[in-house]
């Protein structure tokens, strides 16, 4: 069982990441070490050249790996981020985009996670994403 439930996870965003929430950033599963969260297509997210802009692919990979910790953790919200990279691979399509991350190691100050994106409704990658958190101590 997830020591976080999505619907706990949503009221963060809501409560804690408006800017998340008002893109519309929701979590729609969490299990014990995995999660998928999901942005709504929007237009304004667009950069030159039509695609989805780099940094809201970061962000909605930054906040899957986030949601991936407190599965294991549960409501530590002074968990943060220290390390995020991401590889590109290919144009998103116009359409929502599915974050689903995993954690790859779990200690007791750092947990380490990766995320793939993916446009709904296809399972080709569109980026590939790895993270470190910084636990605080209990």
């Amino acid at each position: 069982m997830p020591q976080i439930t999505v619907e706990a996870f949503n009221r963060i965003v809501e409560d804690e990441l408006p800017w998340a929430h008002e893109l519309g950033v929701a979590a729609t599963r969490i299990e014990p070490g995995r999660a998928t969260l999901s942005i709504p297509f929007d237009e304004k997210m667009l950069r030159p050249g039509g695609t989805m802009s780099g940094p809201t692919m970061m962000m909605l990979a930054d906040a899957c790996m986030y949601a991936v910790l407190l599965s294991e953790i549960g409501q530590v919200k002074l968990a943060v981020t220290t390390n995020l990279n991401i590889n590109f691979l290919m144009k998103p399509g116009p359409v929502d985009l599915i974050a689903e991350g995993s954690i790859l190691k779990l200690g007791k100050r750092l947990a380490v996670m990766a995320v793939d994106l993916h446009s709904k409704g296809s399972l080709d990658l569109v980026a590939h994403a790895t993270g470190t958190y910084s636990i605080p101590p209990r």
